[in-house]
């Protein structure tokens, strides 16, 4: 999921950058819509994992403010995940832009084309994203903090798939 999402994070900033209807920028975008939209169907399937097996729990218990402070961050995490991808698909649903997967096919447009709508998701998608990005570095910082101030089995959770 990282993988994902910081991959899809890094080809958007990139082609904020780029000539609107260019290559790469054009490629680099229907790669980025694929990943999002990869990314909301595993969150969706992580989600449900979570709901149906429960977290699993420390060895050793986290401070309450450690602990309500992972929780918090897990909650934003997770709807920004699903955010992120809704929004995206919203402004190019609405935009009437392609919506492709990785060029296997095209996902269906569920919204009319509607200039105002397309506008209100880019603006929501284009801000949230900086929302994610604060929100991810917060939680790497996070990890390394658990990992070499606390040396607790924070990171070794996560990276076990465990955690998050």
């Amino acid at each position: 999921m990282a993988a994902i999402i910081i991959a899809a994070i890094a080809i958007g900033i990139y082609c904020g950058f780029q000539v609107p209807g260019t290559q790469p920028r054009k490629f680099l975008l229907d790669i980025h819509k694929s990943l999002g939209i990869t990314a909301l169907v595993l969150v969706a399937i992580r989600i449900g994992y979570r709901v149906f097996a429960g977290a699993p729990p420390y060895r050793e218990a986290l401070s309450s403010t450690v602990h309500a402070s992972s929780q918090v961050a897990h909650a934003l995490l997770y709807a920004l995940m699903v955010f992120m991808p809704l929004s995206g698909f919203l402004f190019s649903s609405a935009g009437g832009y392609s919506l492709p997967w990785f060029g296997l096919f095209q996902w269906p447009r569920i919204v009319p084309l509607d200039k105002g709508l397309a506008d209100a998701g880019e603006w929501l998608h284009d801000r949230t994203a900086w929302l994610i990005c604060g929100l991810a570095v917060l939680h790497i910082g996070a990890a390394l903090w658990h990992r070499l101030v606390k040396k607790d089995e924070v990171l070794s959770r996560m990276t076990s798939g465990q955690g998050g």
